[in-house]
């Protein structure tokens, strides 16, 4: 009697051939996502045309309509059947897929497009006439003219029609509107000599221009600068630190912002690669590490990071949508990242936001009940010497005060005498000099155009910190030999990967040695840590390393230490200071790098200009 094997079925599958509308269907789904994917994907040609106004129209958060209009090299009437095969390409030839110098080249976009929605594309070529072919659901129909000046005008109508079960994984128009903005945007950043218009049409006639970008001249840093401020805002231009290095054929340039101008999540972080925008996890880590120092934990940088390198140093092609990319040797790009920014940060010394001193203006200026216009006072403005003058003749009768006023930098004299004129050199600093102390917390500081408040525990917290840190890197890290080592079992891999880093954690006071096996021996830990669980250290620093690719748990324990010893060795609140012990905290603020924040990255300072504080008095 013959046996049936019961794994084997008589109904065996039968391997078949997808033909071309379930291949572009399924394509659909990995390269467009969602209407900004689309969005995405057209502007990207109309950059690779090499135009230069790009307008888009969109209607019911793209759903209906998304229409890309460009002025770029066209398409001839020949080559729009092409255009929407598979894999049909004019960016590359295929022999190297890592030399990529522009957004598209696989050749997928237009014909996924065209099987999930109604496609229309009208183009022209100059010296030709205009044509248009048109393909819905994937069936296409013949070319015929139409009329156009120049250019291309991509019209993709009901999108995921042919496929209505994607339609239920849509969000709101509004959701699905915004996401198509911030898409633009990011486009808008990397190319800041193209002009951008965005257009919501729902509903029918002209719609409403809900985003525009001019094109901006100038160098690269100015266009940039501009760009910036029209896409991401006029207050972290004002913030923001130029950035400009290179290292081992890697150029990193933009801007990125004070740690006093934070956000309270990563929303305002764009890095691009040669013009790319991407979601890059290594990239990302390294902006955080580079403002691990100067941010708690629940603060954001906001920066705008771009990076061009050979296109041989990059893989571009290993994401459906190209949103990440993987380079050839990533510790370059990441240190590049870290080094370049905290070397920014370094030479900002103690500069801190506008955005402090315009919140400050906010607090002082009373709501009026109701809006009343505004009052011109005809008030001249008295001379250097006339307000002197007038000073000493008021200052006998603010004498009896003295006792009772907390903002005397010095003790009252037991014999009332004219007050000596004080040098005004000290005016000119950047941080002034020292008028006053209020509330034994807060120093009163005037200089040549207006006035500063220092927090005087925040300021010298941060001073002490920075001494603490440069004398841990000139003598390093005092380690404590273990009696008896500790002994962590892990697996093989976690093994390999934490002794990869041993020597970094080894100059951090922490000695590893393999135990064999997947076990590792914990000979020394960092001195200043005093009792510490090796195992869950061991184990923080294997998260780290998978999901960034390098840890600083023990350098974050260790600094958060020096901080709160800082803390602690530093002038405290409610604290009297003599008027030259507030001067010389001044300028060593001015000499420190990183002053203008505390530990934890609040401002350690706020500056007002004279203007500023006339307009609160209504003086001009």
């Amino acid at each position: 009697m013959v046996q049936v094997n019961p794994n084997i079925s008589e109904n065996r599958p039968v391997i078949r051939q997808l033909d071309d509308a379930a291949i572009n269907r399924i394509a659909a789904g990995e390269v467009v996502e969602r209407p900004a994917s689309a969005v995405k994907e057209l502007v990207e040609n109309a950059i690779d045309a090499g135009a230069s106004r790009i307008a888009i129209d969109i209607a019911d958060g793209g759903k209906t309509l998304i229409r890309v209009t460009d002025d770029g090299c066209g398409i001839s009437a020949d080559d729009l059947p092409l255009a929407l095969s598979r894999h049909a390409t004019s960016k590359i030839d295929g022999s190297d897929l890592l030399n990529i110098h522009t957004f598209g080249f696989r050749g997928e976009a237009l014909p996924s497009l065209g099987a999930v929605g109604r496609l229309t594309i009208t183009s022209r070529v100059p010296g030709a006439d205009a044509a248009q072919i048109h393909v819905a659901g994937g069936t296409m129909e013949a070319v015929k003219p139409a009329a156009l000046r120049v250019g291309t005008v991509v019209e993709l109508r009901d999108l995921f029609f042919a496929t209505p079960a994607r339609l239920k994984f849509m969000r709101t128009d509004r959701a699905e509107a915004q996401a198509i903005t911030d898409t633009v945007k990011r486009l808008a950043m990397a190319e800041p000599a193209i002009t951008f218009t965005l257009r919501d049409v729902s509903g029918g006639g002209e719609g409403r221009v809900t985003f525009r970008a001019d094109r901006e001249n100038g160098d690269l840093f100015d266009a940039l600068h501009a760009r910036l401020a029209r896409v991401i805002g006029r207050e972290f231009a004002e913030n923001a630190l130029q950035i400009d290095a290179t290292r081992e054929g890697i150029r990193l340039y933009g801007y990125a912002a004070l740690p006093t101008y934070s956000r309270g999540a990563a929303v305002a972080q764009y890095l691009f690669v040669n013009g790319r925008p991407v979601r890059d996890k290594m990239l990302t880590g390294a902006l955080r590490a580079a403002y691990f120092d100067f941010l708690s934990r629940d603060r954001h940088p906001a920066a705008a990071l771009f990076i061009d390198c050979d296109p041989t140093l990059v893989d571009v092609n290993v994401h459906p949508a190209k949103s990440e990319v993987r380079f050839r040797d990533p510790g370059v790009a990441r240190g590049l990242i870290i080094s370049a920014l905290r070397h920014a940060l370094a030479e900002a010394g103690h500069r801190a936001s506008s955005t402090v001193a315009n919140a400050t203006l906010g607090a002082m200026r009373p709501e009026p009940a109701q809006p009343a216009p505004a009052r011109a006072y005809q008030i001249d403005r008295p001379s250097q010497s006339a307000r002197q003058a007038a000073f000493r003749a008021q200052s006998p009768g603010f004498a009896e005060l003295a006792n009772d006023y907390s903002g005397s930098i010095v003790e009252p004299p037991p014999v009332v005498a004219p007050a000596p004129v004080e040098d005004p050199a000290p005016q000119d600093l950047p941080l002034g000099a020292a008028r006053g102390q209020v509330h034994e917390n807060y120093i009163i500081a005037q200089t040549s155009d207006g006035m500063v408040i220092v927090d005087q525990h925040a300021a010298h917290e941060r001073l002490v910190y920075e001494k603490l840190k440069t004398q841990m890197a000139e003598k390093g890290v005092a380690a404590q030999a273990l009696l008896i080592p500790e002994i962590v079992e892990l697996s093989e891999g976690d093994c390999a990967r934490l002794m990869t880093v041993a020597d970094d954690l080894s100059r951090l006071g922490l000695t590893l040695e393999p135990f064999g096996g997947g076990a590792i021996a914990v000979r020394e830990t960092p001195a200043i840590l005093g009792e510490v669980d090796a195992r869950a250290m061991i184990l923080d620093i294997l998260d780290e390393l998978a999901d960034q690719g390098e840890s600083q748990a023990v350098q974050v324990r260790i600094e958060a230490i020096l901080s709160r010893v800082a803390c602690h060795g530093s002038v405290r609140s409610g604290r009297r200071m003599r008027a030259e012990e507030m001067n010389a905290l001044l300028r060593e603020m001015e000499a420190t790098p990183h002053s203008g924040q505390c530990n934890h990255g609040r401002p350690t300072y706020v500056e007002l200009k004279l203007s500023d504080i006339e307009r609160l008095f209504g003086r001009s």
